[in-house]
Order: structure tokens, then C-alpha cells, then sequence
């Protein structure tokens, strides 16, 4: 699916920008060309170092996943989203600048229902028990992703363990609020295109800054005991489910591989 997905990502893109902004025709065709060229860069550029970061991961997995190595990778997730946004803000600020004040409006429409969709996901309006058995579940669905069946005492366990996780979603929802007002008023900038473009540099960079500090300590928390969390899944699994993450990872790697050749590249992979 990654091989046959990433190809056309390119009108997996347009679609949701002009899902939340309903561009128009000159909009879209100016979103198209500047999205080739991050989407030739990044094909070309940057899946190669995806495929050797997913290589070390699965290393680390191999021989034993902890909880360093899990911040590792969160870590190393981080890293890569900055260096897309970095390569990408100058682009991003030149599409922003045409967005008028109706297609602001629709963005806004927009993030009311994402913002309803999330209090639902997270149940934030219903007690806080059923708050942790969704976490809960969440959790337990992401990690049957990467290693299939789950037994009857291991659902039992990770639980257990998800249970104990802080709640910290109820204040992660106030903070994207905050970000969306925070987007909203750079937005109003746009009279002065250097300093727009460098404040939104700093707001896709730096999206920590801002957040209420109770919220920060309780992220940071969050994400340490995340990290405990699958070090110690890591450690009831039995070796078939070992297998099947470090397979699945392999997978990837061989797709990040096989889509950063060049076409001519590609075409002799295929007949070997």
C-alpha cells in the first residue's frame, strides 16, 4: 500500500488543502506546483534516511526494545518533522498569503469538527474511567497494528498499564485551541510577508512555545510513561510477535528503499 500510496500523494495533499480551505481553481493549481517539488525532494531526499532510521530501529528491537529506546525513537520522529517543516515553510507562507477571509472562515468550520471528533475520540466530556478505558483502547489497537493477536492475559496486562498512564488529553485538547487561535492572529500578519513568513516558521518549528506550563510537565510525563509503557509490551511478547514488528518495520524499509530509486532504478529492481 506505501508503494502504491506514495506515488499519488500528491492529490492526497491537494485534497485536504482544499478540504479545509475550498481553494480555488488558481489556488490549486499553484498548490499542485509547489508540492511537486517538495514531494520530489522528500521522495529523493529524505525516504533513504527514513529507510536507515527504521534499519536502526529495528536493531534496537532486535536486540531488546527499552525505554530509552523508545524516546529514541520519538526523538528521531521529532528530528524529521522539523526538517520537512524547515524545507517547506517558505512554500507554505506563499500559499497562505493568498488565503482570504472566506477561506479563513472555512478553516475555522473546519477545526470545529476535528475539535468535536477529538472530545469524542478522547471522551473528555464523559467520566474520567471511561477517560482511561479509552486510552486503553487506543493503546491496545496501535500495538495489535505491529504485532497482530494478542492473548487473552496480555490485552489483560497492557490494560492494566494504559490505565495508569497520565490524562493528559483533556489539556493537550486546550493547548491545540490555543494553537488554533495563536494561527489565527499570525494569520492577521500577513500585511508584513517577511515577518509572516518567519512567524510561521517559528510556529510549525517551535510548537512547544506557549504552552501552559502545567500542560508541558504533564506531556513530559506523559511521554516518559509512553515510553515505559511499550518497553514493557516489548518484554511479554513472545517471539512470533517479536517477529511480526521487526517484519513489518523490514517492510517499510524495503518500500522507503525501493520509492527513493530514481525510475530508471527502479525499472531494473523490478526486472532482477
Amino acid at each position: 500500500m506505501v508503494r502504491i500510496g506514495y506515488p499519488r500523494l500528491d492529490l492526497v495533499a491537494t485534497w485536504t488543502a482544499d478540504d479545509f480551505f475550498e481553494l480555488d481553481p488558481e489556488q490549486r493549481q499553484e498548490f499542485q506546483k509547489r508540492f511537486a517539488r517538495f514531494h520530489e525532494w522528500h521522495r529523493y531526499e529524505q525516504l533513504p534516511d527514513y529507510a536507515a532510521f527504521l534499519a536502526q530501529t529495528k536493531r534496537r528491537i532486535e536486540t531488546g526494545f527499552t525505554r530509552d529506546d523508545a524516546l529514541w525513537v520519538t526523538d528521531g520522529l521529532k528530528t524529521r518533522y522539523r526538517t520537512l517543516v524547515a524545507y517547506g515553510a517558505d512554500d507554505a507562507a506563499a500559499m497562505l498569503m493568498t488565503i482570504t477571509p472566506d477561506q479563513l472562515e472555512t478553516l475555522r468550520q473546519r477545526w470545529e469538527t476535528t475539535n468535536r471528533n477529538f472530545v469524542r475520540e478522547f471522551r473528555l466530556e464523559a467520566s474520567v474511567e471511561e477517560q482511561r478505558r479509552a486510552t486503553g483502547r487506543r493503546a491496545l489497537s496501535r500495538i495489535r497494528d505491529w504485532v497482530g493477536h494478542l492473548d487473552d492475559a496480555q490485552e489483560r496486562q497492557i490494560l492494566a498499564w494504559a490505565a495508569e498512564l497520565p490524562l493528559v488529553h483533556g489539556l493537550r485538547h486546550e493547548d491545540r485551541m490555543r494553537r488554533q487561535r495563536e494561527f489565527l492572529q499570525l494569520m492577521s500578519q500577513r500585511g508584513d510577508p517577511r515577518r509572516f513568513s518567519e512567524g510561521l516558521r517559528h510556529f510549525l518549528l517551535d510548537w512547544e512555545d506557549g504552552r501552559d506550563p502545567a500542560y508541558d510537565k504533564l506531556f513530559n510525563e506523559w511521554t516518559d510513561r509512553q515510553a515505559d509503557l511499550y518497553a514493557a509490551v516489548y518484554r511479554i511478547l513472545l517471539p512470533h510477535q517479536r517477529e511480526a514488528v521487526a517484519e513489518r518495520l523490514q517492510v517499510y524499509i524495503n518500500d522507503f528503499t525501493y520509492l527513493s530509486r530514481r525510475p530508471s532504478a527502479q525499472a531494473a529492481a523490478a526486472q532482477r
